[in-house]
């Protein structure tokens, strides 16, 4: 088992400040159809000028490859938490980048874990998206700090995409990616960690899901989440099938994948104020944040020593 200080030196003070940052002050909202007054660029393009100097600072150097995409509409005869509808083709189209960087591996650099999290909030609301997703956008990006001290024999790539604009980027990169002919060992996509029903955000449960759509998905899971024990982090971890292959690491799975999971709170997803105004940062558990951010260390540190 990989040294068990590694996953300790995940900082909660880290994860709760860059949260704050993306998800209230500065940044509201993260979104192509938002400028903050002051500004000459949108809220999610001012996001990734953050994210950028995280990882350079870290040491990590970033390409960005940017697309055009489009805010979705707002129907509010829809179901509460998916008031979000196709933009009409006149509608105006804005520049929204992917976030990529590798971390090369010192003896299977041509060999790949694979991190993902979209880092955009909904488009068609205002909503400072704090567990979905800078809460997942946090994580990596703590990882990040931390995967230089960590020796990786196998490449670690990190991917942050727009998933609540269209379309989707994650699909682009996950496409070139396959036409690369990248060996991809594993995906990782993180997205709404701490996410859950409120009683058990009041009864102070931590929790942590894995989810998957196909076999080589579930023994990637079983495998992360045998983790958890051994690194006494305190997590109620759960594996959950998701019958339909969507989100950021459906793109992956279509483009052929399969060794392909999501982590998030909850699921089916729970959180009250999912796609909504209240999605703020103060309703986050730093303390089940930065568990979960640890698992995800260990899990990277195990798969690298494994192979």
């Amino acid at each position: 088992m990989p040294s068990p200080h590694l996953p300790a030196l995940v900082s909660g003070d880290r994860l709760r400040r860059d949260l704050f940052h993306l998800s209230r002050d500065p940044l509201p909202f993260r979104k192509v159809n938002y400028t903050r007054p002051g500004q000459n660029i949108h809220s999610l393009a001012e996001a990734d000028l953050y994210i950028r100097s995280q990882l350079e600072k870290a040491g990590w150097q970033v390409q960005a490859t940017p697309y055009q995409v489009q805010a979705f509409r707002c129907d509010s005869s829809k179901p509460l938490h998916h008031w979000y509808s196709k933009p009409d083709p006149a509608d105006p189209f804005y520049e929204a980048a992917n976030l990529e960087a590798t971390w090369t591996g010192r003896q299977c650099p041509e060999r790949i874990l694979q991190l993902i999290s979209h880092k955009d909030s909904m488009s068609w609301i205002d909503s400072p998206g704090a567990h979905d997703n800078a809460a997942g956008t946090v994580a990596n990006l703590e990882l990040a700090r931390l995967i230089p001290l960590c020796g990786f024999r196998h490449s670690v790539r990190l991917l942050f995409c727009n998933e609540e604009h269209t379309p989707w980027t994650s699909r682009f990169a996950a496409e070139a990616a396959a036409a690369r002919g990248d060996q991809i060992v594993a995906v990782l996509n993180v997205d709404s960690l701490d996410g859950k029903p409120d009683e058990e955000m009041a009864a102070g449960k931590m929790t942590h899901v894995i989810g998957y759509s196909t076999a080589e998905g579930r023994e990637l899971a079983e495998f992360i989440a045998a983790g958890a024990p051994r690194y006494d982090l305190g997590l109620e971890v759960r594996l959950a099938f998701k019958e339909h292959v969507n989100d950021d690491d459906g793109m992956f799975i279509k483009a052929g994948f399969r060794r392909t999971v999501m982590h998030l709170g909850s699921w089916p997803y729970a959180d009250a104020e999912y796609h909504l105004p209240g999605d703020t940062p103060d309703r986050v558990d730093i303390e089940n944040l930065a568990a979960s951010t640890r698992l995800l260390l260990a899990a990277l540190l195990e798969l690298d020593a494994q192979g």
